[in-house]
Formats: C-alpha cells, structure tokens, sequence
C-alpha cells in the first residue's frame, strides 16, 4: 500500500511464508510402461481387438496407485516363482511380494513427508513381519531364502537379541513371581490328587456293584 512505511513494507516482505520446493523423489513404480494394460485386463483375449482409446483407457496411464502396485506385485510373483504353474509355495503365497512393494510405498511417502508418525508405524510394522517371515523361510530352505532376497532386492538383517538391564526392583519381583508360580503349582497339584482319589474311589465302587 503507498501510505505504508517503508519500515511496514519490509516487516510484511519478512513475514510472507517461503514456499519450499519439494524435491521430486523418484517412485519405484516408474519402471512400468504407461501402455501396459491393469492387472484384469492383461490376459484377455479380446484386447487384441478393441480401439487404442479402450486400450489407453485400460492401461496404466490411466491407472491409480493402487492398479500399479498391483501389477508391480505380479511381476515380483514372476521372478520368484520356482516354475511356471507354481502357485502355492511360501514365497509365491506369502506376503514378501506384496510387503515388498507396500515398504517401498511408504519410504517414498516419508521421504516426502517426514512428520506421518501413522505411516511411519505402519512401515516398521511391516518391517518386522516381513523379517519375521524371511527368517522362517531362511531357516527352512536356505537357497530359496538367497533366491528371494536377490530377486526381490532385499537385505536382511536378523533380530538383535533381547537384552535387559538387571536392576534391584526387577530380581525383587522375578523372585516373587517364582515363588508365586510354585505356590500355585502346589495348590493345583493337591487339587490333582483329590481328583485323582475321587476317580479311585467312584472307580472301586462300580467295580464291587459289578461283582
């Protein structure tokens, strides 16, 4: 405004909002051809017969998020599978392909915003059930579990050991947790014997009623 101050319009100049450039992060779904057809309609038989507007319609240009994850998932289920008609093995079955694609999903979500702590928790929840899971498939077939790893680009780090900090309060309560446990034990174990006798006992009646 003229009848400002050149004091007023310095102070106003200062406290207008920086608008930050935000970096463009580069998405791991990139690699994917926007002519390719969606999931559904990929193995149908009639698109080879329909109009390129149909075609561009079905494909993933026009696709969401959503449809190219899945397409995204597909193409992983292809590079581990052990042959071509497998459908039921653990890593075709489990959820290490679609994990997989959800854990890129979310860091490039972080990466652009930092402060979702929901988002954050969901991605190490999805860490610790896909460490979880290699671990079992690394203990049960131990090629399929490098086979997986490098197809599907992941590296694994096992479970760090569960350690504790031994204070006075905690072997306080360890103590009166034991005692508590074998004071119980006995109580259970007394019961165990009445029953016991009073099967006895029922058992010897019908016996003699028999004789």
């Amino acid at each position: 405004h003229p009848a400002c101050t050149p004091l007023l319009q310095a102070a106003r100049g200062y406290a207008r909002p920086v608008t930050k450039k935000r970096k463009d992060i580069p998405s791991h779904l990139d690699d994917l051809p926007p002519t390719m057809l969606k999931k559904e309609y990929a193995n149908l038989p009639i698109m080879n017969s329909v109009d390129d507007v149909v075609k561009r319609m079905l494909s993933l240009e026009m696709a969401s998020q959503k449809e190219k994850m899945k397409v995204k998932t597909q193409q992983l289920v292809e590079k581990v599978r052990r042959s071509p008609n497998d459908n039921g093995s653990f890593e075709v079955q489990g959820k290490l392909k679609k994990g997989r694609v959800l854990i890129r999903t979310l860091e490039e979500h972080l990466q652009k915003h930092p402060k979702d702590k929901k988002n954050r928790r969901f991605l190490l929840m999805d860490l610790d059930r896909r460490r979880k899971m290699l671990g079992y498939l690394r203990r049960v077939n131990y090629s399929t579990f490098e086979n997986t790893c490098k197809q599907l680009d992941i590296q694994y780090s096992p479970p760090q050991p569960y350690t504790r900090r031994v204070t006075k309060r905690w072997l306080v309560k360890k103590a009166l947790c034991i005692k508590v446990f074998q004071e119980k034990q006995k109580l259970k174990a007394a019961e165990r014997l009445k029953q016991r006798r009073e099967w006895q006992a029922r058992a010897r009646t019908a016996r003699e009623q028999q004789e």
